[in-house]
């Protein structure tokens, strides 16, 4: 790419990165305007997107192609971690200068940079939006660090949006290319028990002695250990929080859990919520309390895995090894909004950017090197996707 052209996604990644937006702290509408400057000044068309209360929740570019076929999207967040403890880092959280090859700031790696060259590979093709077939689409969502995914959420629910054949997420990293996740299913359970004081002469079984019965339980539950079915994971399941009472004298009569089970497929939610209720009806049989163990699931994700030849995995790896770089393709241990995406039946990859340090922690950066590359591997998928000519 044209070193002009590689100048102009630094400049908009840089003005990205001096407008704050981490997730559920700042508002969005500042760092959405500048793209909506910058797409509108090209005539590249966008609209913003809410959610069903009306919160601003991303912005999505359109480009119809000249004939009828499959849409496909870029997705890159324009919401942010929260900036930690800032006297920690060596330069502003909102710096956006460059220095020694790096892009500097929150948002430099994860994933302003990739919104940038996304928003250029869409003024691209809206100028030859004749030539191709099917659509794309731009997803850039403010909603991602929340855990809401509420801009993809409201993409997929729009009635005037076209449903895409695939998505490719604008992760960074080189070396990899995510084609899988494990799934997820998360609980909010309540154990129960009598109330009372610390110093009565009466022994009873706290709430608190219960749960921690039912941490062992579920820990003992028979969860498969061994990766099976082609998946190269196991599930895994993990006590993410336990709270119950306060002071000393009091004892509690509620203790709440959080249940995280992680997903593949031949272990999946149905599979993770009946595990998890054997074992709190083991608990209500063994050790009783004055109501039953509650369960409440919170969210179920399922698991996904693309083979190579499926799309658009199948593009972004042939791009990557047309341009010389060798790509692993993997399967994550971790939940992506790949697993969103697949409970609506839209493949998805992620994970092919350019190299970084600090993501999510002190001193984030980008390194500029490779994003020429980065840039051409994906502009060259979009179009082998398009059937561009």
């Amino acid at each position: 790419m044209a070193a002009q052209q590689m100048d102009s996604v630094i400049e908009l990644a840089q003005d990205l990165i001096r407008h704050p937006s981490r997730g559920g702290i700042d508002a969005y509408g500042p760092v959405l305007g500048v793209l909506e400057r910058w797409l509108t000044a090209r005539s590249v068309p966008n609209r913003r997107l809410t959610d069903e209360g009306g919160q601003l929740v991303g912005l999505l570019i359109e480009i119809p192609g000249g004939e009828p076929g499959p849409w496909w999207t870029l997705d890159a967040c324009l919401d942010t971690a929260a900036h930690g403890n800032e006297a920690s880092w060596s330069f502003s959280p909102t710096a956006g200068d460059v220095e020694d090859g790096w892009l500097r700031g929150r948002g430099a790696a994860d994933s302003k940079l990739a919104a940038a060259a996304y928003c250029h590979i869409a003024a691209e093709l809206h100028e030859r939006a004749d030539a191709f077939a099917g659509g794309l689409a731009v997803l850039l969502d403010v909603d991602e660090h929340t855990g809401g995914f509420g801009g993809a959420r409201a993409y997929l629910a729009d009635p005037d949006a076209v449903r895409p054949a695939g998505v490719m997420i604008g992760y960074p990293g080189m070396d990899e290319v995510v084609v899988g996740g494990r799934g997820l299913w998360r609980a909010a359970i309540s154990v129960h028990a009598p109330s009372g004081h610390s110093g009565s002469s009466r022994t009873q079984v706290s709430a608190i002695t219960r749960a921690t019965r039912l941490v062992q339980l579920l820990e003992n539950g028979g969860l498969p250990t061994e990766a099976e079915g082609g998946f190269p994971l196991p599930p895994k399941l993990t006590v993410t929080s336990i709270h119950a009472g306060e002071g000393f004298s009091t004892v509690p009569d509620v203790c709440k859990l959080n249940v995280d089970v992680r997903t593949v497929p031949s272990f999946g939610g149905e599979a993770a919520e009946a595990l998890v209720r054997k074992a709190a009806a083991e608990l209500d049989a063994d050790l009783p309390g004055p109501k039953p163990t509650t369960i409440t699931e919170v969210a179920c994700w399922p698991p996904f895995q693309l083979q190579p030849h499926e799309e658009p995995a199948a593009s972004l790896l042939a791009s990557a090894r047309a341009h010389g770089v060798e790509v692993r393709s993997k399967v994550a241990g971790p939940s992506n909004i790949g697993n969103l995406l697949a409970g609506y039946g839209i493949p998805a990859t992620a994970g092919f950017g350019v190299p970084y340090e600090g993501l999510h922690g002190i001193n984030e950066r980008a390194h500029l090197a490779e994003l020429s590359t980065v840039y051409a591997v994906y502009r060259q998928a979009v179009l082998d996707l398009l059937h561009a000519h």
